[in-house]
């Protein structure tokens, strides 16, 4: 059975290419194509593609607020990401969101028919030479996120935070409206639980687990 694809970009020469290229391919059908968010939401809601490949920028709802909307009605379309450039900050968002394959437009066309088969079967395709390093900070920060998550209560998360930011006692008390006192047995609680010794030791394992 074909893949079925949404193509969203607001480029019509870009659409153009992006329908001749999946049109030439006998293992894809392309149901519609789309000129702005909005109406890539809605063609999703109608046709249920398999695949809805999208353009990060668009003008009126961008690709973010799209993803958001999917995840929000909890619709199944798997999304490949097609963009010019792609910041840290903006990679993170989209994996959370459930992005499952992401393309830089300078690529060879053939990279995003992969792509768009790989993340039909169910895989992930993040472009290592753009994306990796940025990847695996992400992955690093999630991974020491979770363990921290584990062993803190939010309120420690928080203390730690600031501590890490070099902020003192009394400064971490004014802004979280408890007593510096309180918060020395916050931290004798978090130096316990995380088995270090003093302010700069917690420092360090914020930072190696991306809590900065």
């Amino acid at each position: 059975m074909a893949i079925s694809l949404v193509l969203a970009d607001d480029h019509p020469i870009i659409l153009d290419g992006l329908e001749l290229l999946f049109r030439s391919e006998p293992d894809f059908l392309v149901l519609a194509r789309c000129v702005n968010g909005r109406e890539a939401l809605q063609a999703v809601r109608q046709h249920r593609p398999d695949v809805l490949i999208l353009d990060i920028r668009m003008p009126g709802m961008d690709g973010i607020a799209v993803l958001r909307q999917l995840r929000g009605e909890n619709l199944t379309t798997r999304v490949v990401v097609l963009t010019v450039s792609l910041g840290e900050d903006e990679l993170m968002a989209l994996v959370r969101l459930g992005v499952r394959g992401v393309v830089l437009k300078e690529m060879a066309p053939q990279m995003l028919v992969q792509c768009v088969r790989k993340v039909h079967a169910g895989e992930q395709w993040l472009e290592k030479r753009s994306f990796g390093r940025a990847l695996e900070k992400m992955l690093v920060r999630e991974a020491g996120m979770r363990e921290v998550a584990d062993a803190l209560t939010p309120r420690e998360v928080e203390i730690v935070r600031m501590v890490a930011a070099g902020h003192r006692n009394k400064e971490i008390g004014d802004r979280l409206s408890i007593s510096e006192g309180t918060v020395k047995l916050h931290l004798h609680h978090i130096y316990e639980k995380l088995r270090v010794e003093g302010r700069l030791e917690l420092a360090l394992y914020a930072q190696s687990k991306g809590l900065l």
